[in-house]
């Protein structure tokens, strides 16, 4: 029986019709993290979400770790939470919990691979079990790190500057210090057990009032140098400003012992040092990405150009930090040349400008997406960690286009571009709000610029205190800190510094 002209003709559109085009960013690895929260996020059961919510867990993936999410359609829907929050399914990329060295090729690569791939959509494949809520998936960049291996040629041990730093660097030496970076996870508490069974061992060669005023100085070393702008070496700006780190964390631990500021008891410089809520870069994440648990002044050195530049950081400031922990007013003095002492004594807060939350009042319309599903036809793309630039409202939701911002030197740089032409992202992940706390260089108050090259978010508790100079006296060495010494003194922080901000008088 012969096909009638238009079910052939209707056949033949089917079987021709091209595939959905591949017209969006492909989904781009994603890592789990919440800040100062539990060291291991849940997954649950499609099935389960459906019915119930997320009620009863499925499983959990350590902090830190990396995937590729996609969106769950079901019923022609994406599924989402009241909110329109989406959960997603995930396809592991690295583990945090099972990492090895390994594995930073394996997330340098893969984000590599998908950085210009393309889609018709973010879909999860058949048989996708769990997901998770893309609240916590956020676009890292940086890899994991490990203990690196030895240089190929080993630096002279560097001469001890007195007891104390000769225990310090005792420590990083030993197996106990080795240990520590082996793993991912939980580094925090393994750098504190690593000095416990340090401290046992090292009873027969120094008191244990010696070892654990080595301990207090590792710690705020470490705090120091990491929480510093690491590529101002031993510049006069740098080495103040590890000084002022330091000063911060005296002053919470000797001028007012207080369990907010992490201090357990008076004098207590390794709680008050490493108190996540604090000092975040002591983060589960943040540690798995940074060497601030690592053995940096171990005498066989490390592949690379990261653990030379430690130890030249705390060469550089270490006497000055000892002295800040441990000295007197006349310490301080010397020090903080020029400093009211008081002042310097009510200094506990400060912030990084640059570093804050970036806003960007010049532009209208933009908004920052957590997480968010938008869609076109059948499509479903997840917006994750992300900023658009809302368009026109339109049936279930907005227009919109990707919002790309770039950090410079001295300011920001932003790119609108319709990556997603056509899609539209759900209405109830819009709020269309301005933002606050959003300043020029992120300084609140009493100056004015010509041309302001970037805006910050500023701390919620910028207004209970004042911005004041701290004047330092320091040896510069320059950024490579490989210039003759000169002695030099240095401000930073007052009403216009618009990189680190020293406060007093916060509570």
């Amino acid at each position: 029986m012969p096909i009638p002209v238009l079910l052939l003709a209707l056949l033949l559109s089917l079987t021709m019709a091209p595939a959905a085009r591949a017209e969006v960013p492909a989904a781009q690895v994603m890592t789990l993290y919440r800040f100062n929260g539990p060291a291991a996020i849940p997954y649950y059961e499609i099935a389960s979400l459906h019915s119930g919510g997320p009620i009863r867990p499925a499983g959990s993936l350590a902090q830190g770790s990396s995937l590729i999410p996609c969106v769950v359609v079901s019923g022609g829907e994406a599924l989402t939470d009241r909110n329109g929050v989406p959960y997603v399914g995930f396809k592991v990329v690295v583990d945090a919990a099972r990492a090895t060295p390994a594995s930073i090729a394996r997330f340098q690569g893969t984000r590599r691979a998908r950085q210009h791939l393309m889609a018709a959509n973010h879909h999860c494949p058949a048989g996708t079990r769990y997901a998770l809520s893309s609240r916590d998936l956020y676009d890292m960049k940086k890899p994991p790190v490990f203990e690196p291996p030895a240089a190929a040629s080993e630096p002279e041990p560097a001469r001890s500057r007195g007891t104390t730093d000769q225990i310090v660097r005792a420590f990083h030496n030993s197996a106990s210090c080795a240990a520590v970076n082996t793993r991912l996870m939980g580094r925090r508490a393994a750098l504190q057990e690593a000095w416990a069974s340090f401290s046992r061992m090292a009873r027969t060669q120094w008191s244990p009032e010696a070892i654990d005023r080595a301990r207090h100085l590792d710690y705020t070393m470490r705090t120091a140098i990491f929480e510093g702008h690491l590529g101002r070496g031993c510049s006069a700006y740098g080495t103040c400003e590890r000084n002022i780190i330091a000063l911060s964390i005296r002053n919470r631990a000797r001028e007012s012992c207080s369990k907010h500021h992490g201090c357990v008891s008076p004098g207590d410089f390794t709680s008050v040092a490493s108190a996540v809520s604090q000092y975040n870069i002591w983060d589960e994440y943040v540690t798995q990405t940074s060497s601030l648990t690592s053995c940096f002044l171990r005498n066989s050195g490390g592949a690379g150009r990261e653990y030379p530049l430690y130890r030249n950081l705390y060469e550089q400031n270490v006497s000055d930090v000892e002295r800040i922990l441990y000295g007197g007013d006349s310490d301080l003095a010397e020090i903080f040349p020029g400093n009211p002492l008081p002042a310097l004594k009510a200094l506990k807060h400060y912030y990084h400008a640059p570093a804050m939350g970036k806003c960007f009042p010049q532009y209208d319309r933009v908004e920052y997406l957590s997480g968010a599903v938008a869609r076109k036809g059948n499509n479903f793309v997840l917006l994750a960690d992300t900023r658009i630039k809302v368009g026109a409202r339109v049936p279930g939701g907005y227009l919109f286009q990707s919002f790309l911002a770039r950090s410079g030197a001295d300011r920001d740089t932003a790119q609108v571009v319709d990556n997603y032409p056509g899609f539209v992202v759900d209405a109830r992940r819009i709020s269309l709000k301005k933002t606050t706390r959003c300043a020029p260089y992120g300084i609140p108050q009493g100056c004015t610029f010509e041309r302001v090259g970037r805006y910050r978010k500023t701390p919620s508790w910028v207004n209970e205190g004042r911005p004041i100079e701290v004047r330092c006296r320091v040896q510069n060495r320059g950024e490579l800190c490989n210039a003759a010494p000169r002695q030099e003194s240095v401000r930073v922080g007052g009403t216009c510094d618009v990189e680190m901000r020293p406060f007093a008088g916060v509570k």
